[in-house]
């Protein structure tokens, strides 16, 4: 099971940050993020927040298609090895 998303920034974090939660408490297990055309830093801090939540679950999640702009920024951040980015 997965969700996607296709905007996750500053302006609409906290949205999709529940979605995200609900997704992950209803089971969902992947990210697409392929779609995803604009981050920022609290594109990071969102799935951060995302992974915490899924771990705590005791289901890992993975995101798939991730975009380079994202593993760039996560790169900045040193947060590639915790959110599983390549």
């Amino acid at each position: 099971m997965s969700f996607a998303i296709t905007s996750l920034n500053f302006s609409n974090a906290k949205n999709v940050l529940q979605e995200g939660l609900q997704a992950i408490a209803r089971g969902e297990h992947e990210c697409d993020l392929e779609n995803l055309a604009q981050v920022d830093s609290a594109s990071i801090a969102v799935l951060l927040a995302w992974q915490r939540a899924a771990l705590q679950n005791h289901s890992p999640l993975h995101f798939i298609n991730t975009p380079e702009n994202l593993v760039s920024l996560a790169s900045v951040y040193g947060v590639n090895d915790l959110l599983a980015l390549s």
